[in-house]
């Protein structure tokens, strides 16, 4: 394993040590608002804390973007941390969430880790070296008719401005497909493209550290991610568009016809 790998191993281990204690204690969980639907507790801070221990004990030097404490550093070399990505759903003793890892080289994301706790499901990749899901080697599903596809997507929570064309790219979706699923974890909605379990997967609004980790683990399983028109500025935009590659074109034709100005742009 790579190094740097085994670093942000070793941090989501730890991170994910400190969910699965905290999650036996929900009644007691400090929690506040960032915005609306938008929660943050006590778990998610020291989970965070516990993540960039371990990355700057071993690369003091490496600079840092995690979702409750921002930016730190500069450096061609960037870790971008969610300790838990599904914070709604831990806080609700629903058992989908992951600490999601990555890290950036000169823009590149060239390592990724999302661990789930709860099923001590722990996916990996190194670029140019594969995607895992513990032992096992990750490949995007092999089928090819929309219609047999199982696609994931997450629901507009905090920010409505799209929800009139997600609702109408979901309808089509829904009609066109063998099933959605929607369980609240987009690091491991990505990585479950990366699986296999879904055939394809879209969502609107994400930040850079819920899909960063995610988009490596796709890649390379032999699968294709971009932003709402298959271009690569997903992580600026935060709309995402991933799946087999079979799937990711025939996802894109089928989203087009409900793009905005605004969601071109």
């Amino acid at each position: 394993m790579h190094p740097m790998l085994n670093t942000a191993v070793k941090a989501a281990r730890r991170a994910g040590r400190i969910i699965s204690r905290a999650s036996d204690n929900l009644d007691i969980i400090k929690v506040s608002r960032k915005s609306w639907n938008d929660f943050v507790s006590d778990v998610d801070r020291a989970a965070e804390q516990a993540v960039i221990e371990v990355i700057h004990g071993a690369y003091p030097d490496h600079s840092i973007l995690a979702e409750e404490s921002g930016r730190q550093g500069k450096s061609d070399f960037q870790w971008i941390i969610d300790p838990l990505d599904g914070t709604t759903n831990f806080l609700h003793g629903f058992p989908q969430y992951a600490v999601s890892i990555a890290l950036r080289h000169k823009g590149i994301v060239t390592q990724a880790v999302v661990y789930d706790p709860t099923r001590n499901d722990l996916f990996t990749a190194s670029r140019g070296r594969g995607a895992y899901r513990n032992d096992h080697r990750l490949r995007v599903g092999k089928r090819i008719q929309l219609a047999d596809c199982l696609i994931g997507t997450g629901f507009p929570f905090s920010q409505f401005e799209h929800v009139d064309a997600y609702l109408a790219m979901f309808r089509d979706m829904m009609q066109k497909t063998a099933g959605i699923r929607r369980p609240g974890s987009a690091a491991l909605d990505l990585a479950y493209t990366a699986a296999g379990y879904y055939d394809g997967f879209w969502e609107l609004g994400l930040h850079p550290w819920d899909i960063a980790a995610g988009s490596l683990l796709l890649t390379e399983a032999g699968g294709l991610i971009g932003d709402l028109t298959g271009e690569d500025r997903y992580m600026e935009s935060g709309n995402v568009v991933a799946g087999s590659p079979k799937v990711f074109v025939q996802l894109l034709q089928l989203i087009a016809p409900h793009l905005t100005e605004k969601l071109k742009a």
